[in-house]
């Protein structure tokens, strides 16, 4: 079934577009991405410097929430519009909104302006990944992604590294504010090599924007993300806010779902979800998140109050992690973009997750680092290899004019299940640890059995990634344009 009141899909790409061409694309895309991620891990840093400058302690997670809500809640709005009226100027009004959030946050003179200006570069920075993503669907053959995501990958690994690195040089040498500062050289960069580097055919839709599809999304994005934020930190998981939350975000939901269904332009076609692979690959999203940002959190967590190492040492551990990740994602781009071949790369990865994190459940304070080592190698190889796969059946799955609610689906699946997994890890995890804290006496036996209870969960929701790409079908990447590619058949059963 096709969207009745959608444009004609976007050419693609050309044999006439060359390299070089291709190469400037891919730079403004990656320096987009890390726009985004670099803020957050830079921010973390310098937390304690800003409070200390202009207090507001009281209000401290709202400076994480407010980005955090406003990115959830614009994604999908990003995608549609970029669908309906030109993904380049979609992509850079994204760019630019960033940018004025960074501006004005950096010029913050109190805890309740900086949290106003965060959910601004939100707002914008919903529309970073989406835009990214859409943007190589278009610009990019299908059968050529895997060479270009791997290298997008591969650099937001480093970033991912060097964020608290270069957080913790800025705040100690510039000064906190520059933490904001800094994303105004790299977005207009960015914004210059979209501007005159990507081409792409101008077009707009006669049909109407979905406005109560994307008022009850937002309402029951924002439920779900509060819910997760509040549960058990800032109120009782039983308490008249969070259950009334959890009713309002059940309510907007089914109210979503019937909007949808009736309306000519819906924000998320629920047509999308009768192709079998997006619906698996978008459930595998929404488990993969809870896997990757629950290891980034507890494992740190465990190396520092479980084994005592500090901060700066504890990411020079995690270094050998970074470089397999950096390796597998060069190396496994190359091997799609040659043989069009994907399946192995996503069912392994899923198999190399589980047995990954299933090895940092048995972590103990006496554990050796070569234990360590091997666990986060091959969590990262197994990582790698199915994000990168996870994107290339996401653009598969979906038509040329819907690639930018593809790309918003795929990443809102991660983020909800990233806020969600953090938030019931956050319970188990705490249900383990001794009322005294850090002073009490076998304190680190006690991070060390809850984090292995949190890893032990982790790893069975990482064995149901892999059962899910066992029943994804194969549908070999052509050799040709994006046009000769047809999305895959929603047929039940491996390939």
């Amino acid at each position: 079934m096709t969207d009745p009141a959608a444009v004609a899909p976007e050419a693609t790409p050309s044999e006439e577009h060359t390299s070089r061409s291709v190469y400037v694309v891919v730079l403004a895309v990656v320096l987009a991405m890390v726009l985004g991620t670099l803020d957050t891990l830079v921010l973390g840093t310098a937390m304690p410097t800003i409070v200390a400058d202009i207090g507001g302690v009281d209000h401290l997670s709202w400076v994480i929430t407010a980005y955090a809500l406003a990115t959830a809640v614009s994604t999908p709005v990003w995608g549609k519009i970029g669908d309906m009226y030109g993904r380049k100027g979609t992509f850079m009004t994204a760019i630019v909104i960033f940018l004025a959030g960074s501006m004005f946050a950096g010029m913050a003179q109190s805890m309740d302006q900086l949290i106003a200006f965060r959910a601004l570069q939100g707002l914008g920075g919903g529309g970073l990944m989406v835009g990214a993503l859409s943007v190589i669907g278009t610009a990019v053959p299908l059968r050529e992604q895997g060479r270009y995501q791997g290298f997008i990958a591969a650099v937001m690994g480093v970033t991912m590294v060097a964020g608290p690195l270069v957080g913790g040089f800025i705040t100690d040498n510039l000064g906190w504010r520059w933490c904001f500062y800094v994303n105004m050289p790299l977005g207009l960069l960015a914004l210059v090599a979209i501007a005159f580097g990507l081409k792409l055919p101008r077009q707009r839709s006669e049909a109407r924007i979905d406005y109560a599809g994307v008022a009850l999304l937002a309402l029951a994005i924002t439920s779900v993300v509060l819910v997760t934020a509040w549960g058990g930190t800032e109120y009782d998981w039983t308490s008249g806010t969070i259950l009334g939350l959890s009713a309002l975000g059940v309510a907007a939901g089914v109210g979503f779902y019937f909007v949808e269904h009736r309306v000519a332009a819906p924000v998320l076609p629920p047509w999308l979800f009768r192709n079998l692979n997006f619906s698996l690959i978008t459930g595998i999203g929404v488990v993969l998140g809870a896997v990757l940002f629950t290891v980034m959190t507890f494992l740190p967590i465990f190396m520092q109050d479980g084994q005592g190492f500090s901060a700066s040492r504890a990411s020079v551990l995690l270094l050998p992690n970074s470089a397999a990740s950096l390796l597998t994602n060069m190396t496994v781009g190359r091997i799609i973009t040659k043989t069009g071949r994907y399946k192995i790369f996503i069912t392994g990865g899923a198999a190399l997750c589980t047995v990954g994190v299933a090895m940092l459940s048995q972590l103990t304070p006496g554990s050796s680092l070569a234990y360590l080592w091997s666990a986060t190698v091959i969590l990262g190889v197994g990582t790698s290899c199915l994000m990168q796969t996870a994107i290339l059946v996401t653009m598969q799955s979906v038509e040329q004019k819907d690639l930018g609610v593809g790309s918003a689906t795929s990443t809102l699946a991660r983020t909800i299940g990233g806020s969600v997994g953090i938030s019931v890890m956050g319970v188990l995890y705490a249900s383990r640890l001794p009322a005294g804290g850090k002073g009490t006496q076998g304190y680190q036996d006690a991070v060390a059995d809850g984090t292995g209870l949190v890893f032990l969960v982790t790893a069975g929701l990482a064995l149901l990634t892999f059962l899910a790409a066992c029943l994804l079908k194969e549908i070999p990447l052509s050799a040709g344009s994006d046009e000769e590619q047809e999305p895959a058949p929603a047929t039940v059963g491996p390939a």
